[in-house]
């Protein structure tokens, strides 16, 4: 059932976190909001980046088939086996392990940066905003895809450099994804992949529309399918993000600023995005963006710690990770 929010709750929102109450109108729940970070970590699904000799395989040209119909095999993958190349879009052109920024988790030595200068079709600018993918090895950790009734969520620790230091360009620069598939409530429509998420929306003053630098969420997606703006950004360092899944197929969307676990004062929606209701979890990813100029860096991310975790997982499912398979 669609997470709606009578005209209190908007007025409350309002003065916390904004939710498309413009759409939305009576609260009800079919299952509670799960707080990601809920049930088991999963060993090997994740990453800590403490490994001194963490490293990826480019494996370049990268993949473009969303914009060309080109996947360029061999796909790059971290030299851990955690982390992926997708068919659809290509990984970031940098992916370096580097020393945890202050403030980080306690006893972390080591997180990963992360930026793209070239982020479409390889040696074609597009001249537009376009996107790369960093895809957890999540099924070569479980074995299989994870039936929403496992209750799964991921968490990431996400530090945001000072806004003097992102990419000068107003749009969406950073995404936590999830890959999933699910179907449309009328069941006349076949199974289908989706990619519901949480992106980071930058507003440039070198844009004439903005007179500072500013940055807010942006939820993917409602009911119809349309994104929908949450709370704004009043601060840079550390955050911590995550999503989380429940049985009754919908997707729960949580943030705050620190490095402290995620809590039920930490959600910020709840939603059957496209109007989906999930029936499996495949993975999680990160999506980095810039202008696709060719002479353009993106914004430097750096993730610290992400991880995942079920509340229900059968023992039978416990699998060593291995090479993910072709997409």
């Amino acid at each position: 059932m669609l997470l709606l929010w009578s005209s209190r709750a908007c007025v409350l929102a309002r003065l916390s976190v904004y939710v498309g109450c413009a759409v939305m109108a009576s609260a009800t729940w079919a299952d509670p909001p799960l707080v990601p970070g809920t049930g088991e970590k999963v060993t090997n699904a994740g990453d800590d980046f403490e490994d001194p000799n963490w490293s990826y395989v480019f494996n370049n040209p990268k993949n473009s088939s969303e914009l060309d119909g080109k996947e360029r095999l061999p796909n790059g993958y971290s030299r851990n086996r955690r982390w992926f190349e997708g068919p659809m879009r290509g990984h970031p052109d940098v992916l370096k392990r580097v020393a945890t920024p202050a403030g980080g988790l306690a006893g972390s030595q080591g997180s990963l940066l992360m930026r793209s200068l070239n982020t479409g079709t390889p040696d074609q600018p597009s001249y537009r905003s376009q996107q790369d993918d960093f895809i957890a090895n999540v099924r070569g950790a479980i074995g299989r895809g994870v039936p929403v009734s496992w209750l799964p969520s991921f968490v990431v620790r996400v530090y945001m450099p000072p806004f003097d230091e992102w990419e000068k360009r107003t749009g969406n620069t950073f995404a936590l994804r999830a890959g999933a598939h699910g179907s449309r409530p009328d069941g006349k429509e076949p199974v289908e992949e989706y990619w519901p998420g949480m992106w980071v929306v930058f507003q440039s003053k070198s844009d004439r529309r903005h007179k500072q630098d500013a940055a807010y969420w942006l939820l993917r997606a409602g009911p119809s399918g349309r994104d929908f703006r949450g709370p704004d950004i009043k601060q840079t360092g550390w955050w911590t993000i995550g999503m989380s899944f429940t049985a009754n197929g919908q997707v729960h969307y949580y943030a705050k600023p620190g490095i402290d676990d995620l809590t039920s004062a930490d959600h910020l929606s709840s939603q059957f995005p496209y109007g989906f209701t999930a029936h499996q979890f495949d993975t999680f990813f990160f999506d980095l963006i810039s202008a696709d100029d060719g002479r353009t860096w993106s914004t430097g991310w750096i993730i610290d710690d992400p991880a995942f975790y079920l509340v229900h997982r059968p023992k039978s499912t416990a699998q060593p990770s291995g090479r993910p398979r072709k997409r």
